[in-house]
Protein backbone atom coordinates (compact mmCIF):
# COMPACT_ATOMS: atom_id res chain seq x y z
CA UNK A 1 0.00 0.00 0.00
CA UNK A 2 2.87 2.77 0.87
CA UNK A 3 5.91 2.83 -0.97
CA UNK A 4 8.33 4.57 0.61
CA UNK A 5 12.20 6.00 -1.15
CA UNK A 6 14.94 7.61 0.29
CA UNK A 7 17.76 9.64 -0.52
CA UNK A 8 21.08 10.98 0.55
CA UNK A 9 22.02 14.84 0.11
CA UNK A 10 24.41 15.96 -1.90
CA UNK A 11 27.70 15.85 -0.03
CA UNK A 12 27.66 19.69 0.63
CA UNK A 13 24.61 19.39 2.34
CA UNK A 14 25.09 16.36 4.06
CA UNK A 15 25.79 18.43 7.14
CA UNK A 16 22.24 20.47 6.99
CA UNK A 17 20.18 17.60 5.84
CA UNK A 18 19.94 14.09 6.58
CA UNK A 19 18.14 12.20 3.84
CA UNK A 20 15.48 13.41 1.52
CA UNK A 21 12.16 11.19 1.82
CA UNK A 22 9.28 10.20 -0.79
CA UNK A 23 5.60 8.47 0.54
CA UNK A 24 3.10 7.75 -1.81
CA UNK A 25 0.20 5.16 -1.40
CA UNK A 26 -2.80 4.74 -4.69
CA UNK A 27 -5.16 4.21 -2.76
CA UNK A 28 -9.36 4.79 -3.16
CA UNK A 29 -10.84 8.34 -3.24
CA UNK A 30 -13.00 7.66 0.00
CA UNK A 31 -10.07 5.73 1.30
CA UNK A 32 -9.18 7.21 4.61
CA UNK A 33 -6.20 6.92 6.89
CA UNK A 34 -5.51 7.99 10.59
CA UNK A 35 -2.17 7.29 11.52
CA UNK A 36 0.52 8.90 13.68
CA UNK A 37 3.76 11.12 13.20
CA UNK A 38 7.01 10.96 15.89
CA UNK A 39 10.45 11.33 14.71
CA UNK A 40 14.14 12.60 15.58
CA UNK A 41 13.86 15.65 13.08
CA UNK A 42 12.21 18.60 12.33
CA UNK A 43 11.01 18.15 8.60
CA UNK A 44 10.04 20.26 5.35
CA UNK A 45 7.08 17.87 4.01
CA UNK A 46 5.48 19.21 0.49
CA UNK A 47 1.83 17.59 0.67
CA UNK A 48 1.57 16.74 -3.24
CA UNK A 49 -1.51 15.08 -3.15
CA UNK A 50 -4.14 13.63 -0.34
CA UNK A 51 -6.70 15.49 1.71
CA UNK A 52 -4.48 16.37 4.75
CA UNK A 53 -5.13 17.27 8.22
CA UNK A 54 -3.94 16.89 11.88
CA UNK A 55 -5.18 17.04 15.37
CA UNK A 56 -4.08 20.67 16.71
CA UNK A 57 -3.87 21.38 19.96
CA UNK A 58 -7.62 22.16 20.62
CA UNK A 59 -8.23 19.14 19.47
CA UNK A 60 -9.72 20.04 15.91
CA UNK A 61 -8.18 18.23 12.71
CA UNK A 62 -7.12 21.80 10.81
CA UNK A 63 -6.33 21.56 7.57
CA UNK A 64 -2.84 20.66 5.84
CA UNK A 65 -1.96 21.52 2.14
CA UNK A 66 1.28 22.64 0.30
CA UNK A 67 4.79 22.82 1.96
CA UNK A 68 5.09 22.74 5.84
CA UNK A 69 7.35 22.98 8.70
CA UNK A 70 6.83 20.14 10.88
CA UNK A 71 8.47 21.16 14.32
CA UNK A 72 9.83 19.05 17.06
CA UNK A 73 8.16 16.36 18.14
CA UNK A 74 7.59 15.67 22.01
CA UNK A 75 4.72 13.54 21.56
CA UNK A 76 3.04 11.80 18.57
CA UNK A 77 1.06 14.20 16.11
CA UNK A 78 -1.91 12.90 14.74
CA UNK A 79 -2.23 13.16 11.06
CA UNK A 80 -5.19 12.04 8.78
CA UNK A 81 -5.36 11.36 4.65
CA UNK A 82 -8.03 10.63 2.45
CA UNK A 83 -7.52 9.09 -0.99
CA UNK A 84 -4.40 8.59 -2.39
CA UNK A 85 -1.66 10.40 -1.65
CA UNK A 86 1.76 11.46 -2.31
CA UNK A 87 5.07 13.69 -0.10
CA UNK A 88 8.22 14.76 -0.82
CA UNK A 89 10.09 15.53 2.16
CA UNK A 90 13.25 16.30 4.02
CA UNK A 91 14.90 15.98 7.42
CA UNK A 92 16.29 18.56 8.72
CA UNK A 93 19.61 17.71 11.37
CA UNK A 94 19.16 19.55 14.85
CA UNK A 95 22.42 21.17 14.46
CA UNK A 96 21.51 22.71 11.25
CA UNK A 97 18.41 24.47 12.54
CA UNK A 98 20.23 27.74 13.14
CA UNK A 99 21.79 27.55 9.57
CA UNK A 100 17.94 27.47 7.95
CA UNK A 101 15.86 29.05 10.37
CA UNK A 102 16.73 32.31 12.04
CA UNK A 103 13.93 31.59 15.24
CA UNK A 104 15.04 28.71 17.45
CA UNK A 105 13.83 25.28 17.21
CA UNK A 106 11.88 25.58 20.38
CA UNK A 107 9.56 28.26 18.87
CA UNK A 108 7.98 25.46 16.97
CA UNK A 109 8.02 22.42 19.21
CA UNK A 110 4.57 20.22 18.78
CA UNK A 111 3.68 22.81 15.90
CA UNK A 112 2.74 22.83 12.06
CA UNK A 113 3.26 25.86 10.10
CA UNK A 114 3.68 27.13 6.36
CA UNK A 115 7.14 26.84 5.14
CA UNK A 116 6.25 30.70 4.21
CA UNK A 117 5.59 31.53 7.24
CA UNK A 118 9.85 30.74 7.59
CA UNK A 119 11.06 31.36 4.55
CA UNK A 120 11.08 34.18 2.50
CA UNK A 121 8.47 34.25 -0.46
CA UNK A 122 11.23 33.86 -3.35
CA UNK A 123 12.25 30.74 -1.85
CA UNK A 124 9.55 28.97 -0.31
CA UNK A 125 6.91 29.61 -3.16
CA UNK A 126 8.66 27.70 -5.66
CA UNK A 127 8.99 24.74 -3.35
CA UNK A 128 5.16 24.78 -3.46
CA UNK A 129 4.57 25.59 -6.98
CA UNK A 130 7.44 23.73 -8.64
CA UNK A 131 7.79 20.65 -6.82
CA UNK A 132 4.27 19.18 -7.88
CA UNK A 133 4.75 19.47 -11.37
CA UNK A 134 8.06 17.60 -11.25
CA UNK A 135 7.33 14.64 -13.09
CA UNK A 136 10.43 12.23 -11.03
CA UNK A 137 11.99 11.49 -7.69
CA UNK A 138 15.10 12.65 -8.82
CA UNK A 139 13.56 16.15 -10.07
CA UNK A 140 12.31 16.99 -7.03
CA UNK A 141 15.24 16.15 -4.53
CA UNK A 142 17.22 18.93 -7.46
CA UNK A 143 14.28 21.78 -6.51
CA UNK A 144 14.73 20.64 -2.50
CA UNK A 145 18.34 20.74 -2.94
CA UNK A 146 17.88 24.45 -4.83
CA UNK A 147 15.42 25.68 -2.11
CA UNK A 148 17.76 24.73 0.80
CA UNK A 149 20.96 26.15 -1.28
CA UNK A 150 19.37 29.36 -1.20
CA UNK A 151 17.90 29.16 2.05
CA UNK A 152 21.63 28.47 3.70
CA UNK A 153 22.80 31.78 1.89
CA UNK A 154 19.91 33.93 3.01
CA UNK A 155 20.48 33.29 6.62
CA UNK A 156 24.42 33.37 6.43
CA UNK A 157 25.23 31.01 9.15
CA UNK A 158 26.44 28.04 6.96
CA UNK A 159 27.60 26.12 9.36
CA UNK A 160 26.60 23.22 12.10
CA UNK A 161 26.48 23.18 16.17
CA UNK A 162 28.55 20.78 16.23
CA UNK A 163 27.51 20.34 20.00
CA UNK A 164 24.15 19.81 18.79
CA UNK A 165 25.70 16.94 16.36
CA UNK A 166 27.77 15.28 19.21
CA UNK A 167 24.75 15.45 21.59
CA UNK A 168 22.43 13.77 18.92
CA UNK A 169 24.99 11.11 18.03
CA UNK A 170 24.68 11.03 22.27
CA UNK A 171 21.48 9.74 22.15
CA UNK A 172 20.78 7.77 19.18
CA UNK A 173 23.50 5.49 20.59
CA UNK A 174 22.97 5.39 24.09
CA UNK A 175 19.84 7.20 25.07
CA UNK A 176 20.45 6.02 29.10
CA UNK A 177 22.81 8.68 29.33
CA UNK A 178 22.65 11.15 31.82
CA UNK A 179 22.35 14.82 31.26
CA UNK A 180 24.56 15.67 33.61
CA UNK A 181 27.20 13.22 32.24
CA UNK A 182 26.30 13.67 28.66
CA UNK A 183 27.26 17.83 29.04
CA UNK A 184 30.34 17.47 30.99
CA UNK A 185 31.88 14.86 28.17
CA UNK A 186 30.69 17.58 25.66
CA UNK A 187 32.66 20.69 28.23
CA UNK A 188 29.48 22.18 29.01
CA UNK A 189 26.83 22.45 31.99
CA UNK A 190 23.70 21.18 31.89
CA UNK A 191 22.10 24.59 31.38
CA UNK A 192 24.43 25.42 28.82
CA UNK A 193 23.54 22.27 27.09
CA UNK A 194 19.73 23.00 27.13
CA UNK A 195 19.80 25.91 25.78
CA UNK A 196 21.98 24.84 22.25
CA UNK A 197 19.54 22.30 22.74
CA UNK A 198 16.44 24.39 22.81
CA UNK A 199 18.02 25.95 20.03
CA UNK A 200 18.47 23.31 17.44
CA UNK A 201 16.32 19.80 18.62
CA UNK A 202 13.86 22.30 19.78
CA UNK A 203 13.54 20.40 22.78
CA UNK A 204 15.01 19.81 26.51
CA UNK A 205 18.44 17.34 26.31
CA UNK A 206 15.83 14.90 28.83
CA UNK A 207 13.41 15.27 26.06
CA UNK A 208 15.46 13.94 23.57
CA UNK A 209 16.86 11.20 25.16
CA UNK A 210 13.55 10.00 26.82
CA UNK A 211 12.32 10.43 23.12
CA UNK A 212 14.91 8.60 21.56
CA UNK A 213 14.48 5.94 24.24
CA UNK A 214 10.98 5.38 23.00
CA UNK A 215 11.51 5.40 19.60
CA UNK A 216 13.93 2.74 19.66
CA UNK A 217 11.51 0.48 22.19
CA UNK A 218 8.92 1.09 18.92
CA UNK A 219 11.06 -0.01 16.57
CA UNK A 220 12.00 -3.02 18.48
CA UNK A 221 8.13 -3.28 19.24
CA UNK A 222 7.57 -2.88 15.24
CA UNK A 223 9.98 -6.06 14.80
CA UNK A 224 12.56 -3.69 13.14
CA UNK A 225 15.28 -4.63 15.23
CA UNK A 226 17.19 -7.62 15.46
CA UNK A 227 16.85 -9.33 18.72
CA UNK A 228 19.62 -8.48 20.89
CA UNK A 229 18.97 -4.37 19.84
CA UNK A 230 14.88 -5.72 21.16
CA UNK A 231 16.41 -6.64 24.19
CA UNK A 232 18.85 -3.61 25.13
CA UNK A 233 15.44 -1.43 24.19
CA UNK A 234 13.68 -3.60 26.44
CA UNK A 235 16.04 -2.91 29.73
CA UNK A 236 15.98 0.99 29.29
CA UNK A 237 12.65 0.79 31.10
CA UNK A 238 12.38 0.25 34.80
CA UNK A 239 9.28 -1.95 34.81
CA UNK A 240 6.15 -2.64 32.77
CA UNK A 241 4.60 0.64 35.11
CA UNK A 242 7.13 2.93 33.56
CA UNK A 243 7.02 1.44 29.81
CA UNK A 244 3.26 2.03 30.24
CA UNK A 245 3.58 5.46 30.94
CA UNK A 246 6.16 6.90 28.35
CA UNK A 247 3.80 4.86 25.62
CA UNK A 248 0.96 7.09 26.81
CA UNK A 249 3.06 9.95 26.61
CA UNK A 250 4.00 9.47 23.13
CA UNK A 251 0.96 8.12 21.93
CA UNK A 252 -1.64 8.17 24.21
CA UNK A 253 -1.87 3.66 23.69
CA UNK A 254 -0.79 1.84 26.41
CA UNK A 255 1.85 -1.06 24.44
CA UNK A 256 -0.37 -3.74 24.14
CA UNK A 257 -2.82 -1.14 22.08
CA UNK A 258 0.19 -0.37 20.21
CA UNK A 259 0.95 -3.19 19.02
CA UNK A 260 -2.49 -4.25 17.64
CA UNK A 261 -2.70 -0.52 15.87
CA UNK A 262 -2.20 0.07 12.32
CA UNK A 263 0.38 2.63 11.74
CA UNK A 264 1.88 2.54 8.22
CA UNK A 265 3.52 5.98 8.11
CA UNK A 266 4.76 5.73 11.57
CA UNK A 267 5.83 2.37 11.18
CA UNK A 268 7.19 3.56 7.93
CA UNK A 269 9.36 6.68 9.56
CA UNK A 270 10.40 4.20 11.66
CA UNK A 271 12.09 1.60 9.55
CA UNK A 272 13.94 4.87 7.87
CA UNK A 273 15.01 5.63 11.52
CA UNK A 274 16.21 2.06 12.18
CA UNK A 275 17.94 1.84 8.59
CA UNK A 276 19.33 5.75 8.69
CA UNK A 277 22.01 4.60 11.27
CA UNK A 278 23.51 2.94 9.73
CA UNK A 279 23.99 5.97 7.04
CA UNK A 280 25.97 9.30 7.90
Amino acid sequence: MLSSRNYAPAARLLPFVRRFYMFDAALPDSFELEDMLLSDNAFIRVLLKGDWAYLDPDGNWAPLSGAMVFGANSRAVRVRVKGPFSVASFAVRPSAWPALFSTPAADFADRIVPLSALWDADIAAPVETEIPKAATDSEMVALMTRAIEQQLARVGVNQIDPIVAAFEAIARNDSTARVEEAAKLLGLSARQLERRCLAGFGLSPKAVLQRCRFLDMASAMRGLSDADKSELAALRYFDQSHLNREFRRYTNMTPGAFQRAVTPLFTASLKLRVDGKTLA
